[in-house]
Parts: C-alpha cells; sequence; structure tokens
C-alpha cells in the first residue's frame, strides 16, 4: 500500500527564495488553466483536454515575454499543477453523476496570499536523496531534512509543504509492504463521544484529552493581540504566524495522540467496528467546536489504514443504528432518550452504562454485517414459536423484539 512519510526540512535564504519563485510559478500555472477552460466554457467552446491545456499554458506561455519566467523552475512542478487541476475537475464531474459521494465544489483560483503552498515533484524530475541526508531538488538545491525515521522504500514522489506557521516539510510517497500482526483473539466495538473520546465494548473507556479546549486561553489572547495590529503591517504578519503556530501545536498533540491509540487498539484487536458518524452534520450544531476538537474523522482514518496494513478487520457500522437504544443483552428496543440520560434499565432487567451499551450493539452489528458480507447466515434459524405466541395478535407488531440493524435476539 502506498504511505506517506513526512519531515521537517531547513531551507537557507537562498532555498527559500527558490521555493517561493516555484510555489508562484505552480500557482500561476494552476489558474492559468483554470482560466482557459472557464474562457472555453463561456463562449461554448467543447472542453479543453490535458493535453491541450499543458501545450497553451506552458509549453507556448514560455515563450512569450508575460510568462518566459516559468522556464525558472522545474518543469515537473508545472505539469504537477496542471495535474492537480484535472484531478479537481475530476473529483467536480463524479461528484454531479454520483459516482462520488457528497458534494465537490468546482475548482476555484488560488491566490499568493493562501498560508499553505505546495509543490510535487515525480520520478522525472530526478529528485534525489543524497549519502549525507540531504534532499536534492533541481533548481531548488540540496535541503537539509531532520530524519526522524528511515523510508521503508525507494520514493515515487515528494512534495514540500510550506504550512501556515511557516514550516517545511517534505512529504515522500512510498509504496510499503504489508506487516501483518500475530492474530489476536480480541474483537473491539467503538462508541465515539465527547465526555469520553472512545469508549470499548470491554468497558474501557479513554477520556476525551480536548486539546482544544485547553489551549483556548493562550489562543484567546493571542487572537486579541492580532486583531490589536493594523491590517497590512509587518507586525500583523508577525501576529498571524504566531496565531498559526499555536494552532499548529494543538493539532499535532491530537495528531501524535491518535496515532498512538489507534495503534494500540490495532494491536491488540483482530476487528475493529465503528459507527460511521456523519461528522459534517454535527459540525452544524450547537456541539460544533467540541466536534472539531475530537478529531472523529481523522482518528477512523488512521484505524482504517493500519488496519490494512497489519492484517486486521476495519468496518463500519450503519449509522443510523439504534445503538444507544437497543439493550444488548435481549435486543429490545426501548426508544430514543435524551444525552443527560447516561444509565438504563431495560424491562428484561439488565442496568446499561449508555456508552458501554452502545459499544457492545457496535460489535454486534460489525460482527453481522461481516457475516453477511461473507455469505453466512446472519439471523439464527427458525425455532417453533410456543403456543401462546403462535397467535395472532393486534400488538404483536408493537411489542415485537426482533433484532435491530443486524444484532440478534437472544
Amino acid at each position: 500500500m502506498q504511505l506517506r512519510y513526512n519531515y521537517r526540512v531547513y531551507p537557507t535564504s537562498g532555498q527559500r527564495e527558490a521555493l517561493a519563485r516555484a510555489f508562484g510559478c505552480a500557482r500561476v500555472v494552476f489558474n492559468d488553466g483554470l482560466r482557459v477552460r472557464q474562457q472555453a466554457r463561456e463562449v461554448g467552446l467543447p472542453y479543453v483536454s490535458d493535453g491541450e491545456l499543458s501545450k497553451r499554458v506552458i509549453t507556448e506561455a514560455k515563450t512569450t515575454p508575460e510568462r518566459a519566467w516559468l522556464g525558472e523552475v522545474s518543469a515537473v512542478v508545472l505539469q504537477q499543477a496542471l495535474a492537480d487541476l484535472n484531478v479537481a475537475y475530476r473529483n467536480f464531474f463524479a461528484s454531479l453523476s454520483g459516482k462520488r459521494r457528497g458534494r465537490v465544489a468546482p475548482p476555484r483560483f488560488r491566490s499568493r496570499k493562501d498560508n499553505r503552498q505546495a509543490i510535487r515533484f515525480t520520478a522525472n524530475a530526478r529528485f534525489k536523496v543524497l549519502d549525507n541526508g540531504r534532499l536534492r531538488l533541481p533548481k531548488i538545491g540540496d535541503l537539509a531534512v531532520r530524519w526522524s525515521r528511515v523510508l521503508p522504500a525507494a520514493p515515487s514522489s515528494v512534495t514540500i509543504i510550506k504550512d501556515s506557521a511557516g514550516r517545511y516539510f517534505a512529504s515522500f510517497v512510498v509504496q510499503a509492504a504489508d506487516e501483518p500482526l500475530p492474530p489476536a483473539d480480541a474483537e473491539v466495538g467503538i462508541d465515539l463521544g465527547l465526555t469520553h473520546f472512545a469508549v470499548l465494548s470491554d468497558g474501557t473507556k479513554v477520556a476525551a484529552p480536548r486539546f482544544l479546549r485547553r489551549a483556548a486561553r493562550r489562543l484567546r489572547r493571542l487572537q486579541q493581540a492580532l486583531s490589536r495590529k493594523q491590517r497590512g503591517s509587518n507586525n500583523r504578519k508577525k501576529a498571524v504566524v504566531t496565531v498559526a503556530k499555536a494552532h499548529a501545536r494543538v493539532a499535532d498533540t491530537r495528531r501524535d495522540w491518535q496515532h498512538k491509540l489507534s495503534t494500540q487498539i490495532i494491536r491488540d484487536n483482530q476487528a475493529v467496528y465503528v459507527e460511521d458518524l456523519c461528522v459534517s452534520g454535527l459540525a452544524r450544531t450547537r456541539l460544533a467546536k467540541s466536534v472539531h476538537d475530537a478529531g472523529w474523522a481523522g482518528f477512523t482514518a488512521m484505524l482504517q489504514y493500519k488496519a490494512a496494513r497489519y492484517g486486521r478487520t476495519f468496518a463500519k457500522i450503519d449509522r443510523f443504528a439504534p445503538t444507544s437504544q437497543t439493550c444488548s443483552e435481549c435486543g429490545r428496543p426501548d426508544g430514543p432518550k435524551p444525552l443527560n440520560v447516561r444509565s438504563w434499565t431495560c424491562p428484561c432487567g439488565a442496568v446499561h452504562d449508555r456508552d458501554v451499551n452502545a459499544a457492545i450493539n457496535v460489535l454486534a452489528a460489525g460482527r453481522a454485517e461481516s457475516l453477511n458480507a461473507c455469505g453466512a447466515q446472519v439471523r439464527p434459524a427458525p425455532v417453533p414459536a410456543p403456543r401462546r405466541e403462535a397467535g395472532i395478535r393486534p400488538r404483536a407488531a408493537r411489542c415485537s423484539t426482533r433484532s435491530a440493524e443486524g444484532i440478534p435476539v437472544l
């Protein structure tokens, strides 16, 4: 599978100028290509092909006095900028035709004021990792790299990124081999939340770290200092970088914590099941700040790719499954409950913790869906009903205790 390995790079002042020049050229080529296609659409001309677009905005543009400075950077950087534009158009068209889930906006023009800039070098650019540990890029030079770990294979491409905090990173794409872990006997269902970040089906509760909430006081003070700076001044630019560094620290801390937790869960369990949450919908509620602080989408993405790499099973159950409303002992649906109800008693006599019960139901639904995908029988075999239950009663439909979302009834 393809993986990304990110490393911090430290360019010199001359190399920073060369990178800024490459960022600008890639941005101009992207905007020129987008403008050509928009103008063709406005006058009713057919869609400009990729080859024709490359010829007009790169090859022919270099011969004009207005775009002669495009030859100062690597041609691969310019070609990859057009490749990004083509990918953006394909994603937009796929969303319109229904081949891609969700709504994807059409490509927009890139601004030189964007805090994040990036360029990409492929194998055709002949970039090279030298024996002394430096990264050699065409028309930029040898960059000093802080190697926090060894690359598992030769990289196929490298992306140089400048983030909003002014830091530079090299992101390598490598083809890494799978590393199956020894088989484990345990399987786990995970219920994600805000009070507890994750509640496992075995009763383990992981407290929510709330990194953004803990840094809110310092962020508020820095944001107030930024608001007092005059627009366009150098002091305001410095304050913007200071705020960006504070936010980057929060994001880096959250990402590191989620990596450690996801790796531990994958190592200890053979199968991991989570609920398919609608994060974008929850982010439009009054809990938006807490939802973004939790970072559920990033955590589930880590579980998914680590399970694929280490030979584990990962699946998401239906987001509409009533995991918090169903008794994990008898399978009886007990109806919706407000969020302040953290424990409840089923008519069968079982006393449930709301989150632990939901995690157990997530595990049962995940097992049922995995068996169904393999062609095995999900529902239990039919059993002759006792005589007193074999008749047709008007309330039978309302009092039914059949399984909900693949959770079998004992």
